[in-house]
């Protein structure tokens, strides 16, 4: 019996790496949810809480994604921009086209990995530093996304898709929230058990060590930045089936949104330490926070000063910690 429970313990433990780094932000995200709970009575509720969890799935899967870009020292500014590709493919081939969505959905899929993985070589074969490979990758996509149908919105998808985001199961829980809590435990399980996640944190603490010690650096960055993107199309996926539409604007300013969940949750942007935990922590209180400023009737412009503080106060957080 001592050992089933030693067993039991040992698997928790095994999984505490994830949230390292995530102490704080998870002490700030109950501290939040406090204040809003005394602050508005329209906070603590079921139906609140399925609202928060509506409103971030776009950004819990982009954030994945970036999270494992982020752990190997990288940086992705293509992935809002990718995600509007993603859409404008998906709904020029569906309603332009023609093609069945079953065949469509992938296909959009692979043009988002296909960015992914031209930053990629970009980045390991000409040796472009990641801020620049994905900046230029960010306006080569956007522009793509605009051509692909002259800047104009595409309508006309099936009902059944625009239902994943409206329809809840058992009264709970939307397709389109299920496919974010799949990323999750799938990201949260490769990082912790797959040897490729401890590979992301071995190039992200010496990129040079983890060579001379027989990791291929190039590849694992490769395969990195083609996860990260085909995670960033199918946040468009979900974010076309909630709006029921596409148009090549979307997806403007969520690269920062995904990087400051990813900070905010305790991720270190000089790679090496962090993890899913953390950035699922990171995502819920960006939701928790903009979800709580809305019901305070705060205007938009003053949520986004509110959120660069949130940042700033992360970011002297880690610094802070480093220093220690």
């Amino acid at each position: 019996m001592r050992a089933a429970v030693q067993d039991k313990q040992g698997a928790a433990v095994r999984l505490l790496p994830s949230l390292k780094g995530a102490t704080g932000p998870l002490i700030g995200l109950i501290v939040l949810c406090l204040f809003l709970t005394f602050a508005t009575d329209k906070f603590l509720s079921v139906r609140n809480f399925l609202n928060v969890l509506d409103q971030i799935t776009v950004l819990g899967v982009m954030a994945v994604g970036m999270t494992f870009v982020i752990l190997i020292g990288g940086i992705d500014l293509a992935v809002g921009s990718v995600m509007a590709l993603a859409m404008m493919v998906l709904g020029y081939l569906h309603v332009v086209a023609g093609v069945p969505m079953w065949l469509a959905i992938p296909l959009a899929l692979a043009a988002a990995a296909l960015n992914g993985l031209i930053a990629g070589l970009l980045i390991t074969r000409f040796n472009v530093p990641a801020f620049i490979a994905t900046l230029a990758m960010m306006s080569i996509t956007r522009g793509l996304a605009n051509m692909v149908t002259d800047g104009q919105q595409i309508i006309g998808f099936p009902a059944w898709f625009n239902m994943m985001a409206i329809v809840r199961f058992g009264g709970f829980l939307t397709l389109t929230v299920a496919v974010m809590i799949v990323v999750f435990i799938v990201g949260l399980l490769y990082q912790r058990y797959r040897h490729g996640g401890r590979v992301l944190y071995a190039v992200g603490g010496n990129a040079e060590v983890a060579r001379l010690a027989g990791i291929d650096v190039q590849r694992a960055t490769v395969l990195v930045y083609v996860v990260c993107s085909f995670l960033a199309g199918l946040s468009g996926m979900v974010l076309a089936a909630r709006l029921d539409s596409v148009q090549p604007s979307s997806g403007v300013s969520y690269e920062l949104d995904a990087i400051a969940a990813v900070v905010i949750g305790g991720t270190s942007l000089s790679g090496g330490t962090g993890g899913i935990g953390g950035t699922i922590i990171g995502v819920l209180i960006i939701g928790v926070l903009r979800n709580g400023l809305n019901l305070l009737s705060v205007s938009p412009f003053m949520q986004q000063v509110i959120i660069g503080a949130v940042i700033v106060l992360a970011v002297t957080a880690e610094t802070y910690r480093k220093r220690k």
